[in-house]
């Protein structure tokens, strides 16, 4: 899921404690509240709807691919999806050991890695790689991305997706530890600076901007981390949950128009 990935910590690795977690890498801290893994699960509609814009976007190159992997899998929602979705695994990369260690996959890799490391078993080995809600939280977007391409096989795709517009900063993107939202000319810039050509993209969740910018409103002035992350995330209940999954659903796709989020495919220029 989304985080960043800063410098190892020094402490030594840990057992781990549910997953079958391999330790490429020491656990690091990262730039994501524990409090929002406590509150995404498989059924959240938000999540459910991220993954129905995947299948839209890039459902044939899930089928066809070789070996994927996800770098800030975090609790390994993605990974499920696809796993049950698609029948094929997802490699996971975190460095949030809290996160990993309740990674709901069931067959996929579980790894705790850091990309700047660039593993010489993983260099170029991934025909397609996921950076789900993970660029935003990165101040260098180039050293990041560098390190990503060092994994991505020669003709491969990297598909991204990014909360869009940079409008809608608030209090909750603070809390997330986001550092800036983007909009499809801001990530094609920063893309095309590492190398990486835009194949295609769409912004999504249309119906919902209202929303977004209600809970601007709502969480202004708040403080507390964790209440931020729940009032701005938490989907309070089955009912609500079922009425925002269907009112997320109220687009096209592709769509060009305006989101409040972003996904697109890149693959090496």
């Amino acid at each position: 899921m989304a985080l960043s990935l800063m410098s190892p910590a020094s402490a030594p690795p840990q057992t781990q404690k549910h997953r079958n977690i391999e330790y490429l890498s020491r656990p690091a801290a990262v730039s994501m509240a524990d409090r929002w893994f406590e509150i995404a699960s498989i059924d959240h509609f938000w999540i459910r709807r991220r993954f129905a814009v995947l299948k839209a976007l890039v459902g044939g190159l899930i089928g066809s691919a070789r070996e994927m992997a996800e770098i800030g899998c975090g609790h390994g929602l993605l990974q499920r999806q696809v796993e049950d979705q698609f029948a094929k695994n997802v490699t996971g990369f975190d460095l949030n050991e809290y996160a990993l260690q309740q990674n709901l996959s069931r067959s996929s890799r579980v790894c705790c890695y850091d990309v700047f490391e660039r593993d010489t078993d993983l260099r170029q080995r991934f025909d397609l790689i996921f950076l789900f809600d993970v660029l935003e939280h990165l101040a260098d977007e180039d050293k990041f991305l560098d390190a990503v391409r060092y994994h991505l096989a020669p003709e491969g795709r990297l598909v991204i997706n990014v909360p869009a517009g940079q409008w809608a900063f608030s209090a909750y993107d603070t809390a997330a530890g986001h550092v800036r939202r983007y909009s499809s000319a801001s990530l094609e810039k920063a893309a095309a600076r590492n190398h990486l050509q835009l194949e295609r993209w769409t912004y999504w969740g249309l119906s919902l901007v209202p929303i977004l910018a209600i809970r601007k409103l709502w969480l202004s002035g708040k403080t507390d981390q964790s209440q931020i992350i729940s009032t701005g995330f938490d989907s309070r209940n089955s009912l609500v949950n079922a009425a925002m999954g269907a009112l997320a659903r109220c687009e096209p796709l592709p769509q060009r128009l305006l989101g409040t989020s972003l996904m697109a495919v890149f693959r090496f220029r």
